[in-house]
């Protein structure tokens, strides 16, 4: 061990939020209740570590349906949402199947119903190819537009004067979509808005976290995975505000602690999909070569809980 001393601050809240706590959980308890396999469309959440967990417990993912070799077993949705053709399928093969969508992703699912109803073009804040992109644009006929950026705007085949709605993908960045929304509402006239911020209690924590910390960070590491929308987020947002370089990491035994040389303060979140023994394991991994101090600011918990269905819990 050197006599380098790096202060870690880390941030908080962070890691698994409320819908991906769900979303496990339905899947163990799938595993108890039923045995192996279980079969899970496409990843649960974005997280590898997670992923390979659920693996050796008994679940195998597929990306779609007809993979399904053994259709007497259950299947699970993850928890990004699927269009409403999933679950038909899944009705026309005669699967059992448990939809772990995250509860604030089924509510812009509804907002996106009740717009349909309203007879309004509707425009949805998202990433081209985001699996809750495509399950939101799967719930309705009416064609959704997608916007990535404001430029996209100018694209649209829709009046100025014309009523219009929009809704927002639930892992975006905070300051880059409010800016998005604005740019909405100054080039349409009548825009319906969600009742509510479609953008996650979860989402919205873990950046104000950085927001906090970011400035005083050499380095800023987020730990999750490349195809985490709400890690990638991080990256952005600890940038932003103030951190010199910030980064993901999503296999932590490789990572290269080398890059650690020279620095005093790094700030170290995990993404809403991470778990927090990852943060605690790349602690001790640092540990092994640094002296550490950490430094935790004070955070009010998360208290949001969504229950499993009751037809997987299980019975005691």
């Amino acid at each position: 061990m050197t006599s380098d001393v790096i202060n870690i601050y880390l941030a908080g809240p962070r890691g698994f939020c409320a819908g991906v706590e769900r979303a496990v959980l339905m899947v163990e308890e799938a595993i108890k209740k039923y045995g192996g396999p279980i079969y899970v469309r496409h990843e649960i959440v974005h997280n590898k570590y997670v992923v390979e967990d659920l693996k050796v417990k008994g679940a195998v993912f597929i990306d779609e349906l007809e993979e399904i070799e053994d259709r007497t077993r259950p299947v699970i949705f993850s928890a990004h949402g699927v269009p409403k053709s999933v679950p038909k399928e899944a009705k026309n093969l005669n699967l059992l199947f448990f939809d772990a969508t995250c509860p604030l992703v089924s509510k812009i699912h509804r907002e996106v119903e009740n717009f349909e109803r309203l007879h309004v073009p509707i425009i949805l804040v998202g990433h081209r190819n985001h699996p809750e992109v495509i399950g939101t644009m799967g719930q309705i006929q009416t064609p959704i537009y997608l916007i990535e950026k404001e430029e996209d705007l100018n694209n649209l085949p829709i009046k100025r004067d014309q009523k219009i709605a929009y809704v927002t993908q639930t892992t975006l960045s905070v300051d880059d979509t409010e800016s998005i929304i604005q740019s909405i509402k100054k080039k349409f006239t009548n825009v319906i808005e969600p009742r509510k911020n479609d953008i996650c209690y979860a989402t919205s924590n873990r950046q104000n976290a950085i927001k906090k910390i970011a400035s005083r960070c050499d380095l800023f590491i987020v730990i999750g995975s490349h195809n985490s929308s709400n890690s990638l987020r991080l990256v952005e947002v600890a940038k932003q505000y103030g951190a010199k370089e910030s980064i993901l990491i999503e296999n932590l035994e490789i990572f290269n602690l080398s890059k650690f040389k020279n620095l005093n303060n790094v700030g170290l979140t995990a993404s809403a999909s991470a778990p927090e023994i990852l943060v605690q394991n790349f602690i001790q991994i640092i540990q092994k070569k640094y002296k550490i101090n950490l430094h935790e600011s004070d955070f009010a918990p998360e208290n949001v809980n969504f229950k499993i269905p009751q037809q997987l819990k299980t019975v005691i």
